[in-house]
């Protein structure tokens, strides 16, 4: 739970943060569409130091979308199986009886 103060009359706004885990699916497409409105505030943005901001925001997420990209190329290689399990012995037995 997160506490934020706000600027009228010094009241108090409590946020529920959502720990729930998500998929990897879940994660790359939450990064899209961060990297999405960073973008968006970098062309809107007049102010240098916001600028500034944007960019090394952008780099992040560009860093992060790839990690995640690639984990999934990773899981989805691994979840493939071969048409058919090569044995040492078959090789060995085909070999010699041909």
């Amino acid at each position: 739970m997160k506490m934020y103060f706000s600027q009228k009359a010094d009241t108090v706004q409590t946020v529920e943060e959502d720990f729930t885990p998500i998929t990897l699916k879940e994660s790359i497409e939450k990064t899209h569409r961060a990297l999405d409105i960073a973008y968006a505030g970098f062309n809107n943005a007049t102010d240098t130091d916001l600028i500034d901001s944007y960019i090394y925001e952008i780099n992040s997420l560009q860093k992060k979308y790839k990690h995640l990209t690639e984990l999934a190329a990773l899981e989805s290689a691994s979840e493939q199986e071969p048409s058919h399990v090569h044995s040492p012995i078959r090789a060995l037995v085909s070999h010699v009886f041909s």
